[in-house]
Parts: C-alpha cells; sequence; structure tokens
C-alpha cells in the first residue's frame, strides 16, 4: 500500500467527493494502483447495501434507478450509484447516457453516480465494478446501486455482485418471453414490469407469475415478487423501495452466503488474471504463448494440451522463482 493510496483513503473514509472520485478512476486503471487503492480501503467496507439492477436495452433501468434514488433519499439514506454502460467504439470510455438520466441528483451531496465503460466485456459489469464498489462503501453510502449495460441473457453476473438484484422487463418487444429465460428467473429476487401503462403489462407480469409457480427460484423463504411500475412518473416505485428493504430484513446465513460468495467469485478471478499473466509474461519466454497458440492454430496440438503445458511451464516458472533469481524461464 502506497502513502499516496492511503492518503486519498482517508478523503474517502471523510466521504470526499472528489477523493472518492479519484479513487473509482484508480481502480478503474487496474495494475498496482488499483491494487494499492483497494487495500488501503477494504478495511472499512462491508457496510453498504448492495442493489443490482438489470435488465435488456431499453425497458427503463436508468430512469427506475433515478426514481428509486429519490424515494431512498427520502428515508433518509445515502446511495451511490454504478452505472455500467456502453463503451464508446472511439474512446473506449463510457457513452454516459445513464448519468444524463440522472441529473436530478446533480446537486445532491447524499448521491454519487459514476458511469464506468463495459469496455466489452460480457456479464453486464465493468471489470473494475467490483473495487468501485468497495471505495463507495468505504466512503459510507448506505445503499449502492449497480446497473448494468443492458445486455440481455448475459447478464447473470450481477447476481454474484450485489447483495439484492431486481430484473427490469417492460410488456411488448418481446421482452416478457426473455424475461422467463431460466437464467434470468434464477437471478432476480425482485421482478419489475415497468411501463406497466402500456398494452399487455399484466400479460406480462402474468407469465413471470405462472413460471414462478411452477420453478422454484432463489431462496426457500422468498418468493421474488413481481412488481409493476411507471418510473418515469414515479408510479410502483415506493413499492419496489419496500421490497428491497424485505428482503433485506430476512438477513440470517443467506445474507452471510451471498457476500461469500461475491468475495470467492473475485479472489477467483483475480487469482486466474494474475496466473495467466505470470504464465505469458514470467514464466514463458517472451513469445512463447503466442507459439503454443499457434501451435494449436496449426492443429498440431489440441488446445488441452496446450493449456496443460502452459500450466507445467508457469508452476514450474513459479517453483523455480521461489528457488532464486538464478534460475531460467523455459522456452514455449
Amino acid at each position: 500500500m502506497t502513502a499516496d493510496a492511503r492518503e486519498l483513503a482517508a478523503g474517502v473514509f471523510e466521504g470526499d467527493r472528489r477523493a472518492v472520485a479519484r479513487a473509482i478512476t484508480r481502480v478503474e486503471a487496474e495494475g498496482p494502483s488499483a491494487a494499492s487503492m483497494v487495500r488501503a480501503v477494504h478495511g472499512r467496507t462491508g457496510r453498504g447495501y448492495l442493489v443490482g439492477v438489470t435488465g435488456a436495452p431499453g425497458v427503463g433501468k436508468s430512469t427506475l434507478v433515478d426514481r428509486l434514488t429519490g424515494v431512498l433519499r427520502s428515508r433518509g439514506r445515502t446511495v451511490g450509484i454504478v452505472a455500467v454502460d456502453p463503451s464508446s467504439p472511439f474512446s473506449g470510455g463510457a457513452v454516459l447516457g445513464d448519468r444524463v438520466r440522472m441529473q436530478a441528483h446533480a446537486g445532491d451531496d447524499g448521491v454519487f453516480v459514476r458511469s464506468m465503460a463495459s469496455r466489452g466485456r460480457l456479464g453486464g459489469l465493468s471489470r473494475a465494478t467490483a473495487d468501485a464498489v468497495l471505495v463507495l462503501d468505504a466512503a459510507g453510502f448506505d445503499v449502492i446501486v449497480i446497473e448494468t449495460v443492458g445486455v440481455g441473457q448475459a447478464e447473470v453476473e450481477i447476481s454474484r455482485a450485489a447483495d439484492v438484484t431486481l430484473v427490469v422487463t417492460m410488456p411488448g418487444g418481446g421482452d416478457g418471453v426473455q424475461a422467463l429465460k431460466a437464467g434470468v428467473m434464477e437471478i432476480a429476487d425482485v421482478f419489475v414490469v415497468n411501463k406497466a401503462d402500456h398494452a399487455g403489462a399484466d400479460r406480462t407480469a402474468a407469465e413471470i407469475e405462472a413460471v414462478l409457480r411452477l420453478n422454484e427460484y432463489g431462496p426457500a423463504d422468498w418468493r421474488p415478487p413481481v412488481l409493476r411500475t411507471r418510473a418515469s412518473e414515479g408510479g410502483g416505485v415506493e413499492e419496489v423501495a419496500g421490497a428491497v428493504d424485505r428482503f433485506r430484513a430476512r438477513g440470517g446465513d443467506g445474507a452471510a452466503r451471498r457476500r461469500r460468495a461475491r468475495v470467492q467469485a473475485r479472489v477467483r478471478e483475480l487469482v486466474s488474471r494474475r496466473f495467466l499473466e505470470h504464465a505469458e509474461h514470467a514464466a514463458l519466454e517472451p513469445g512463447g504463448f503466442d507459439r503454443v497458440v499457434d501451435e494449436v492454430a496449426d492443429t498440431v496440438i489440441d488446445p488441452y494440451t496446450a493449456a496443460e503445458r502452459i500450466l507445467d511451464l508457469a508452476v514450474r516458472g513459479a517453483a523455480a522463482g521461489a528457488r532464486g533469481p538464478g534460475s531460467r524461464r523455459e522456452a514455449g
């Protein structure tokens, strides 16, 4: 942990908005500075409640988050928002559409909104989302809302990143049918049928209810409610906030298991990434990884054999490194 990271973390703990913004910028950059930042703030995390909001593009997720934030603020809670936007094809940054829709809270010191670019990552989240959430948690926000980019059925990653997951759908456009697919049904703790004033809203809600009756999804003591909202007008949003509170009030072992699963997934991701980096850049000679890939492409060896070879070289390289600086890396 660097002295600079400790100093920045002190500002985060005090709720300084500039410090929070700078800390999130650091974790977005990844690398050693991000790791140092996370080390500096991690001991002050674990207090914020993480609300995931997902669903297909166009269902009104950002509008719902905006209105839900207003309800939470009226109840005296501070809110941090991480809105994952599609990456710009030109700059690679976030398109910022979500932040535009949340301008109503721009002057509220109890709300912090950060847009993050997906950078082409599947699952609806940016790779730095989890670390950005830690910064907001350390800054003392009571509720942290994570809004996914809106990529459809691939968004199950949010269920591992949040304490409660809201799946937002809407009538028409085939989205009601999409919501019935098993992957999304299984991650939802609360279903929200937004734009409930549109034709077909009752049918969409009834379809979801029917699938819930036929299948057992989620914890045994909780059946996901199917709520109707008109987020653009604020209709039904109080009920959504109430459902989140009821889910949170359950507490018990379920909440602890979900948090542990979230930590486990994050540690596994970091170990996998670090190990691959070690294999590619430390255990193998320069170009060794590419040579193995070329052998697979030329059907000289199969992908499993290639993976085993790289794994063996990485393990032996790590062992040699532990013995001392005199060891040599083996060529691919």
